[in-house]
């Protein structure tokens, strides 16, 4: 990363996501550094909680709505909201709107604002920082694209933009990149058959391009993969692409024990 950055006088709330913080810290930890050495204030709230999606997609709209007006209040004072996580985005960005459209327009307006300033980690990067992009990592990669990343958000370019400035690295695309790993959430305990045999033809599709490490933006994606290529007996790494880019991908991956 450059040594000296010139601070953009703006305010990002870290919005770090439950999967980050309670099964892989180091990503929330990589996506800080990349925000603050691209000239941001940084700030992650304590009173941060979930997004509400596990509730929303489960049909409990009332629970989601309590867990959203938390949100809305912790991060309200933020010029940006940033979240690691394509799925958690989507979430606050259109889900959490739409919760409050018939209620009182004070709390769709406050829950709109929100929105309107939340990025996911990487379309963040290329809007607003990507020129600071100093990294290195050696090897073959390829890129997993989330279903909630791509089909909710449209993220598919930012990502391969900035793994373009890594040092080293060569990234192949995955035959069907867009295509769905399995795990959906909830999705892969309701329907663990289903799940299998979809994550079972993305790891073939990943193992076809030669790739050593497998990328991604979303946190349960990486980690329904990893576990797959572990009951395979496969050494492919698997990493967040904030990992990557903050340089900090060499110690350990996802599913690998930490060193």
């Amino acid at each position: 990363m450059a040594e000296t950055v010139k601070s953009s006088g703006k305010s990002v709330g870290l919005f770090a996501t439950c999967l980050v913080d309670l099964m892989r810290p180091e990503v929330g930890f990589a996506s800080a550094k990349l925000i603050e050495d691209a000239g941001f204030e940084l700030d992650v709230p304590r009173s941060q909680t979930c997004c509400g999606q596990p509730l929303y997609n489960n049909g409990d709209f009332q629970g989601t709505r309590n867990i959203a007006r938390q949100l809305v209040e912790t991060f309200s004072g933020y010029d940006f909201v940033v979240a690691p996580s394509g799925s958690c985005a989507a979430m606050i960005k259109i889900h959490i709107p739409e919760l409050f459209s018939e209620e009182a327009d004070h709390l769709y307006n406050k829950a709109k604002a929100i929105a309107d300033k939340t990025y996911e980690l990487t379309e963040f990067l290329v809007a607003f920082g990507s020129s600071d992009i100093v990294a290195s990592y050696k090897g073959a990669c390829t890129y997993h694209d989330s279903c909630s990343g791509f089909r909710e958000l449209g993220i598919h370019t930012s990502p391969r933009e900035l793994l373009g400035k890594v040092e080293g690295m060569t990234l192949t695309e995955c035959r069907e990149s867009t295509a769905c790993c399995g795990f959906g959430g909830t999705f892969c305990v309701k329907y663990p058959e289903i799940s299998t045999q979809i994550v079972s033809e993305k790891v073939q599709n990943i193992q076809d391009t030669g790739a050593q490490t497998v990328l991604g933006g979303d946190l349960g994606c990486l980690m329904n993969i990893a576990g797959f290529l572990s009951r395979k007996g496969s050494d492919i790494r698997v990493l967040h692409v904030a990992e990557v880019l903050a340089g900090c991908g060499d110690n350990s991956a996802i599913g690998k024990p930490r060193n």
